[in-house]
């Protein structure tokens, strides 16, 4: 199947495990295929190999030798097909895209979804040397525990927010205890177009809220500003 439905239970797991940086040792190739089997079309070739379709993009998965996704590379394949067979946006130039994101000390993590049912994809770059580290669900930045250049913690998610649409940013504290609020400084110093689509920055519990929480929360901002006045 295709489904379009949002990811739940153990397939959003599974997908978030994709995505989790540092790199998950412990996702199984169950899992995987359960998956995959979810949102595309899977054919078992005559030499054991899994031909994965999804939206017209296709991965070929060689039968598991081991339990878990033990190469990097392997996970990398995974990530990049999941990326590249993404849904298309109605709307190419991006005026129908929503951005979230959700920025502190350690990373930042970038979510594209739709108000209306879309399954939220986390956004990476596919070079491994970038600062995003390979989120229809985590892209992560790492700033480290020593603070660098603002532009290079800050720059590749301005890069990543150049397609068009409005952008709500959580984030924790306030101040300069606050990596929200110094995103938003920088930006409109140094990327003033991209700092007058943010919307709303919003103090958030990270930490303990989930992710259909953060998301939750992000629909509702986006619906409650959409809905007409009472």
């Amino acid at each position: 199947m295709n489904s379009t439905a949002p990811l739940t239970g153990s397939h959003l797991r599974t997908y978030e495990r994709i995505f989790q940086h540092p790199v998950s040792h412990n996702l199984e190739w169950h899992d995987v295929y359960a998956l995959f089997r979810y949102i595309g079309q899977v054919v078992e070739e005559p030499n054991g190999n899994l031909k994965v379709t999804r939206n017209g993009q296709t991965i070929v998965l060689s039968p598991a030798s081991t339990k878990d996704v033990a190469e990097t590379e392997q996970l990398m394949g995974l990530r990049h097909f999941l990326e590249r067979s993404e849904t298309a946006q109605p709307e190419t130039d991006g005026r129908a895209t929503h951005w979230l994101l959700v920025i502190d000390h350690h990373e930042a993590r970038l979510f594209r979804s739709e108000i209306h049912g879309a399954i939220p994809q986390m956004l990476l770059p596919h070079e491994a040397d970038e600062f995003f580290r390979q989120a229809q669900n985590s892209q992560n930045l790492s700033r480290g525990k020593e603070k660098p250049d603002p532009n290079s913690f800050f720059g590749p998610v301005a890069k990543a927010l150049e397609v068009a649409g409005p952008i709500l940013v959580f984030g924790t504290g306030t101040g300069h205890s606050s990596e929200m609020e110094q995103f938003v400084a920088w930006a409109g110093v140094h990327h003033p177009e991209l700092a007058k689509r943010i919307i709303g920055a919003v103090v958030v519990d990270e930490h303990h809220l989930t992710l259909d929480q953060l998301l939750a929360k992000a629909r509702e901002f986006y619906a409650n500003r959409q809905a007409p006045p009472a």
